[in-house]
């Protein structure tokens, strides 16, 4: 293979929704206008758009490029067959409503990249219409040296729950350990590299609007994810020839050719669509110093909105090391349901409303008006439990929240890795009913 990496940069900007802007050669971000005759180093000018030309301006996701070779020089695709990876579609069967969970997604035997290593649990929404999300566990135990991936279907949020997992993007390189979250926009080139190895996690595949910071209300301008925790990277390209693969995810499909050139090649960059990374113990956790709870969407980092206001497309939303100190209450999460549908996943430690059975890097769907809560040991605890202050630590799980029922995958409903017996975590919960005492 000819040519070597010639500049990649770890380095990162601050701030989450402003216009960002970084070259890795000094002088290689034009100064003035786009696209200029000539542009600096002989480099190709190109726009990538990740929203409609006429958005609101709060809406533009816009970026400009400066790179060694336009992205149109690269020969036809052709399909590349993948069992793991779906896509939701209009036509999907109904999906059933009973409460599911997972054990983790076991480790491959053969050497395995990310993009081979995806399996999909739950779909919902239409990708070809550009609703609704992909929710999809990964194990992968080999880096992406001289293949290559873009998604034209959605943006991808990545939650490694094991091993770092390192996106060398055609804007920069994100370095995400668990306990980080990393988001690759609509569009943009990347590979991954497993520098620890063997790694798994988990991604939300978002077929919306892009996710953006919720709206405070009443909380006012400070808590929960503050933008200046959010770090996009500094220019850096990879100027290799050789033979390589380029992956395209495309209405639903996966495709494949091969390419001469690193697809990594921009040397400077600046606008507004852009890949990020945020550590989530900088969220600002915020809950109640009196009694009863606050809902869960107090814990929302980011949201890809929905036409109609408070229903989100989807909510990501973690629950980390917090304080609990209410009195007179029932403090682990209540029993409910709600129009929403919930997925969630563990990064570490233990979930508060579980004693056993959601283990780190395992899953669990409730969708829509499906009762669920604390299983009858933790319920047994928490009722008896001395209310004094008590941190809750080590601990690290998140929530994949959604207007659109989540239809289990046929691997999701039929691998061995489902719990076949998770409804009796709640068998225990006795009827305590007694019309004689108060």
């Amino acid at each position: 293979m000819d040519g070597a990496t010639t500049k990649t940069d770890a380095g990162y900007q601050s701030g989450l929704g402003n216009h960002f802007s970084s070259e890795a050669l000094p002088g290689a971000l034009p100064q003035g206008q786009n696209s200029p005759q000539k542009a600096p180093y002989g480099l190709y000018a190109e726009g990538m758009s990740g929203s409609a030309f006429t958005v609101p301006r709060e809406e533009s996701r816009q970026t400009w490029c400066y790179r060694i070779r336009p992205t149109a020089k690269a020969p036809p695709y052709a399909r590349l067959a993948n069992s793991g990876w779906r896509t939701p579609s209009a036509g999907d069967t109904s999906a059933p409503p009973n409460q599911m969970r997972w054990n983790p997604l076991n480790f491959p035997d053969a050497p395995t990249d990310l993009i081979d290593g995806m399996t999909t649990y739950a779909m919902c929404g239409d990708a070809h219409h550009q609703t609704g999300i992909g929710i999809h566990l990964y194990a992968a135990n080999r880096s992406m040296t001289e293949r290559f991936f873009h998604n034209a279907d959605g943006e991808m949020l990545f939650v490694p729950q094991q091993g770092r997992l390192v996106l060398h993007t055609e804007l920069g390189i994100l370095d995400a350990a668990p306990g980080e979250i990393a988001v690759v926009p609509r569009g943009i080139k990347f590979r991954a590299e497993l520098p620890d190895g063997a790694s798994r996690g988990y991604v939300c595949e978002n077929y919306g609007l892009p996710l953006r910071l919720p709206e405070l209300g009443p909380i006012g301008t400070n808590g929960l994810a503050s933008p200046r925790d959010f770090l996009t990277p500094n220019a850096g390209f990879e100027d290799r020839t050789g033979a390589f693969e380029l992956v395209f995810k495309f209405d639903g499909g996966l495709w494949t050719t091969g390419v001469d050139r690193s697809p990594l090649d921009v040397v400077a960059w600046h606008g507004t669509h852009v890949p990020y990374k945020y550590d989530m113990a900088n969220f600002m956790t915020i809950g109640t110093v009196s009694v009863d709870h606050p809902d869960p969407s107090i814990f929302t980092v980011l949201t890809s909105p929905s036409p109609d206001p408070g229903t989100a497309n989807v909510d990501f939303a973690i629950f980390p090391p917090r304080w609990m100190v209410a009195e007179h209450t029932f403090r682990p999460p209540w029993f409910h349901r709600n129009v929403m549908n919930e997925f969630m996943g563990l990064v570490e430690g233990a979930y508060d409303a579980k004693a056993e059975g959601f283990t780190p890097g395992g899953a669990s769907l409730h969708n829509c008006m499906a009762g669920h809560g604390p299983d009858a040991a933790t319920f047994e605890a928490a009722s008896n439990a001395k209310l004094v202050p008590e941190k809750i630590d080590g601990t690290l799980a998140f929530m994949l929240e959604t207007r659109y029922v989540l239809r289990p995958t046929p691997f999701a409903l039929e691998t061995p890795l489902r719990q076949a017996d998770y409804q009796d975590c709640w068998a225990g919960l006795e009827d305590r009913f007694d019309p004689a005492r108060r």
